[in-house]
């Protein structure tokens, strides 16, 4: 029903949160365990309005974009609510990017502000930024970024400072923040500055509340909240447009197919950056009540840890998630008879792992669904009464006010059971991508259809099986693989002159990649020597690590058909 929509409940996310602060008050909205922070809903909306303020006093205004480039963290959630609070336009950034690979997103999104940790899994990311785009000149560490004017380190204390946690906590009950101002750094008036989050804070102590509020009413369901960048057949990122009212219509409609309320502990192992951990994850806590439990790394040992300690009882992820738990040695030892609710996808599912975690890992509910960031992340669903065949087989049924069809090369829709292109059409299709008019009018037909590139059949109830990828995208361990952006990358080196990338199945990851390399020719006419390991090593330097090919192949040439187009399916008998 209308009344139960959440773009018309709400309207933004900014209204959302000022609603749950409302409703829930003084029930735990997020518990950082890991780093001793912890927010009731009330705090949170403190917090969110204290960084909004700092985001006005630093001159962000309406649809003014601005990047976080961190693991999951409370302070994520909080600069993430403080920017749309202001305003601005939310970027998040893969944690496993490489400089080049963020500097491209930067750059294309035009974001004013990068927040971002500078010590996570020994990476330090403003020294990748700097290293890939800096001159090597301290008064200007980081060029050719021209819209970049400032960089905010969450865990960058120094002497004098109040810790990360305190900032956060402080933030919430007093509005502000004992930190210096002195801790900016010596870079302070070079063309990218790098401050620390409670500096940044702080510097928000002279915007008023009413300003605030007034930024808040002026913001609409049709403004947008976000650009998430992902990938195509170009291989080059392309930003996804989404606005408010996208974004609290569908994740109030997944809230309430998965049953999310205010009784859960919900622990969100999938990352912030994605949509599964954004939207599916703290907004649709924020909606429900529910308490999140952010987890930054995937460490099978402390996850168990955390559900038995925090009594958890939601927690989603891809299939690789469950079945590591389950082939733990130590799985017995450990309490997590309090779980009731699992969420995957990403994958193909065996009817057996389905099973396994209802009967080994207590669930009582395990859904599965299907979407894509073009589609806010949301298309299809299964129901939490579905058989284990329904929902090991299939990625569910098109979600409330959302059409899906298989349609053949012309757009004409086939019978069930025929397989075809996936096509989605509702109020989840993106505004758009970014500065790409060209690409959007490619993707969504003028009817309004999403054509996802993805290949499925779908049967006679409407569920949907995946059962192809037209765009040759393959998911490592949950994460969407595209092979023209990591061959666009793998031609960077030097002894490569042609690269071909396929994505083969994996018992643990659910699918890798391989590489196929042409070598280079030298200016004498022989051809340059690749190393396959030492080419490995390049790779897990240069890009993400489930971009990283798991094997190489060298080849004298690439299979390729008349009009030169490569013959993948070649190389994948190749390999089998």
């Amino acid at each position: 029903m209308s009344e139960d929509r959440g773009d018309l409940l709400w309207g933004t996310i900014p209204k959302l949160l000022r609603a749950s602060a409302e409703r829930f008050g003084n029930a735990v909205a997020i518990a950082d365990t890991d780093r001793g922070v912890s927010l009731t809903f009330a705090e949170l909306l403190k917090a969110a309005d204290t960084a909004a303020k700092a985001f006005v006093a630093s001159g962000i205004e309406a649809d003014d974009k601005a990047a976080i480039w961190a693991p999951n963290i409370a302070e994520w959630v909080v600069a993430a609510l403080g920017l749309q609070t202001a305003g601005g336009v939310l970027v998040p950034l893969n944690t496993r990017f490489k400089g080049r690979e963020a500097g491209y997103v930067l750059e294309r999104s035009e974001a004013k502000m990068l927040f971002c940790t500078r010590d996570f899994l020994d990476t330090d990311y403003v020294a990748l930024l700097a290293d890939a785009y800096g001159t090597g000149d301290a008064s200007n560490p980081i060029a050719d970024l021209p819209n970049l004017q400032e960089i905010v380190a969450f865990d960058q204390p120094t002497a004098g400072d109040a810790t990360q946690a305190n900032a956060v906590a402080d933030s919430a009950k007093t509005g502000t923040t004992e930190a210096s101002r002195a801790a900016d750094t010596a870079q302070a008036s070079t063309p990218v500055s790098t401050t620390t989050w409670q500096s940044f804070l702080q510097r928000g102590n002279s915007i008023s509340d009413s300003e605030i509020e007034t930024r808040v009413a002026r913001r609409t369901a049709d403004d947008l909240s976000d650009i998430l960048f992902t990938s195509g057949t170009t291989g080059m990122p392309k930003g996804v447009m989404t606005t408010h009212g996208q974004s609290l219509r569908g994740y109030k409609v997944w809230s309430d197919l998965v049953g999310l309320d205010e009784n859960d502990r919900y622990l969100i192992v999938n990352p912030f950056f994605h949509g599964f951990g954004y939207k599916a994850g703290w907004l649709a806590s924020l909606m429900a009540g529910c308490a999140v439990y952010p987890h930054a790394v995937f460490d099978v040992d402390r996850i168990m840890a955390k559900v038995a300690e925090h009594k958890i009882t939601v927690m989603p992820g891809p299939p690789t998630l469950y079945q590591s738990i389950l082939n733990h040695p130590r799985l017995s030892e450990c309490d997590i008879s309090s779980l009731r609710l699992a969420v995957t996808g990403a994958a193909a599912i065996p009817v057996e792992l389905i099973h396994r975690m209802r009967d080994e890992l207590t669930f009582d509910a395990i859904v599965t669904g299907y979407g894509l960031t073009e589609s806010s992340a949301i298309a299809t669903m299964c129901r939490h009464d579905d058989d284990p065949e329904t929902i090991a087989t299939t990625s569910g049924r098109a979600i409330p006010g959302v059409e899906v069809r298989i349609a053949d090369d012309d757009g004409h829709e086939l019978p069930p059971m025929t397989p075809g292109e996936i096509w989605v059409r509702g109020y989840n299709v993106m505004a758009g991508y970014l500065n790409d008019p060209e690409a959007t009018a490619e993707t969504i037909t003028p009817e309004g259809w999403l054509k996802t590139g993805d290949i499925g059949v779908m049967n006679e109830n409407g569920y949907v099986a995946i059962t192809d990828r037209k765009k040759d995208m393959f998911i490592v361990g949950g994460f969407n693989a595209y092979p023209a952006e990591i061959e666009n990358l793998i031609l960077a080196h030097e002894s490569v002159a042609q690269v071909a990338v396929v994505g083969i199945p994996d018992e643990r990851m659910g699918e890798v990649g391989v590489a196929f390399l042409v070598p280079r020719a030298k200016p004498d006419g022989s051809m340059h020597a690749i190393d396959t390991e030492e080419f490995l090593d390049w790779c897990k330097k240069e890009m993400a690590n489930y971009k990283v090919p798991r094997s190489v192949h060298i080849l004298p040439e690439l299979p390729a058909n008349a009009s030169g187009k490569v013959l993948k399916y070649r190389l994948r008998e190749q390999i089998a």
